[in-house]
């Protein structure tokens, strides 16, 4: 990884940090809560690869203040999404539970033509909610994508304040009143505007930079409440459609938000870079406000990238249960308690974070809505090795499931089946099902055994959303032509 000179100020923070970290290691076993309750910044990039950042292998361009996170605090390399899609993991994040264990949890994504009465329902324990009945503040600023007004928002579930939009995308130049007529759109209403708290409002800019300027404001106004809070700063980019700050142009010439003509890797990078600049402002605002030393930030994406991301060195892509449809970036830290530059290999996902910032702050998820996913606190401060994980998932595009437990995986996606050691072979492309048979097997049953516990399937079509005539490297990938109805019956 390319060196960078640091300040003799963030050197000596991050020394102090280290030794801080090493000093509570070295006393056995403390808490790993803490008296003073920790505040909590979660950074959640939507359609983010893999290897999109610099401190996961992207070469291209660089992101030094996401970097830089790494550098003070621990990387995850086995880090999963929830769903290839968003609203599916976005639900598993906000509940901890696996998401199809909601009606909402099946909608991949959720949109405009889903059922109105479908969305994260108010009496559902939150995180947000959890932590406000700890004493926290609690503020979502970007994409919400959990169900919509007037049954559904934010507000409902345990936010005090709110300040994006509640579906699944945006323009990044035109989110007004006009935005959702603004497009030819396959999804009436796919193009969604700002709003602050429930009301729809107007504000002119880049999204990413609105989004920055916000979280930059609420971080310095909890510095004046000296309230313990929760800043969920859920950023739409790098999201279709394809325009870095300096392509209001093409934001005018696009007619649909899927933007299938648009998009470079050099617009992509710019969308990447504006991400990492504003990231770098919320830091750079916890620094100046004397709260970086008690703030957790947590930083990843809510699935696998896109068609410009790098996910190297896995294949595949978002909506698609291969690695580079759920492995994710993932870092996180906390100055004092988790040692600067720790990178570790334990498997872990989505739904893990609720519980573990939970335990941070001294809560735990609502008995009667145990969690799916595990404290991984001991982890995070090197008291604990990584340990196997087992891990499930669906999605119905595509007819695709897979399980992985240990190193293995199984693997069915268009009706074919896999198995995969994914350490050795992160590729995907050794097929181990009859070598291993009986291993084969093994987690086909208990891939089974774990559907039968989820809500089934929805009844409505998920069609394939990367067939071949849209993107060629996926020229084998056809959907199936729709239904006919069934011609009458012959009259006498």
């Amino acid at each position: 990884m390319e060196q960078r000179a640091i300040s003799r100020r963030r050197f000596v923070q991050t020394t102090a940090a280290s030794s801080l970290a090493l000093a509570g290691m070295g006393r056995g076993r403390p808490s790993w809560a803490q008296s003073t309750k920790p505040n909590i910044v979660f950074i959640l990039a939507d359609d983010l690869g893999y290897a999109d950042v610099g401190c996961y292998g992207q070469r291209d361009y660089t992101t030094p203040n996401i970097d830089r996170l790494a550098t003070e605090g621990l990387k995850f390399t086995q880090a999963y999404s929830n769903s290839p899609d968003c609203s599916a993991t976005r639900t598993a994040l906000i509940t901890g539970r696996y998401q199809a264990r909601l009606p909402l949890g099946l909608e991949e994504p959720l949109s405009p033509l889903t059922p109105k009465d479908i969305g994260l329902p108010p009496s559902h324990p939150t995180l947000p909610s959890l932590l406000k009945k700890a004493g926290y503040g609690t503020t979502l600023i970007g994409k919400w994508h959990l169900g919509y007004l007037p049954d559904f928002s934010p507000l409902k579930s345990g936010y005090d304040h709110f300040f994006g939009i509640l579906g699944c995308c945006a323009d990044y130049f035109n989110h007004g009143a006009e935005a959702s007529q603004a497009y030819v759109l396959p999804v009436p209403g796919l193009a969604h505007q700002l709003h602050e708290q429930e009301v729809p409002v107007e504000r002119h800019g880049y999204m990413t930079n609105l989004l920055g300027d916000r979280a930059v404001q609420s971080v310095e106004s909890y510095a004046k409440s000296k309230e313990p809070f929760l800043l969920s700063l859920h950023f739409t980019a790098p999201h279709w459609p394809w325009e870095g700050p300096d392509d209001e142009a093409e934001s005018k010439r696009i007619k649909s938000l899927f933007d299938r003509d648009g998009g470079s890797q050099k617009t992509y990078a710019a969308m990447v870079q504006s991400l990492d600049a504003n990231i770098g402002r919320v830091l750079q605002a916890l620094d100046a406000s004397g709260l970086a030393s008690n703030t957790i930030v947590v930083f990843t994406s809510d699935n696998g990238g896109e068609r410009f991301s790098k996910v190297w060195p896995f294949s595949g892509m978002k909506q698609e249960l291969l690695e580079g449809g759920i492995r994710i970036p993932a870092i996180v830290r906390w100055p004092g308690r988790i040692a600067p530059g720790a990178v570790s290999e334990q498997v872990m996902i989505t739904m893990d974070w609720m519980p573990t910032l939970l335990a941070a702050a001294g809560t735990a998820p609502d008995a009667a809505y145990p969690s799916d996913g595990e404290d991984l606190g001991q982890v995070l401060t090197g008291r604990t090795a990584a340990h196997p994980r087992k891990l499930c998932w669906r999605f119905k595009a595509g007819s695709q499931r897979a399980i992985r437990d240990g190193d293995r995986k199984y693997l069915r996606i268009a009706g074919n089946e896999f198995l995969f050691d994914v350490v050795s072979d992160p590729r995907e492309r050794a097929n181990l099902k009859d070598r291993e048979q009986s291993v084969f097997e093994r987690l086909k049953s208990e891939w089974e055994a774990w559907h039968a516990t989820m809500l089934p399937e929805r009844s409505r079509p998920a069609p394939y959303n990367h067939p071949g005539n849209v993107l060629a490297d996926h020229y084998g990938v056809v959907n199936p032509a729709p239904a006919t109805p069934p011609a009458s019956a012959p009259t006498r």
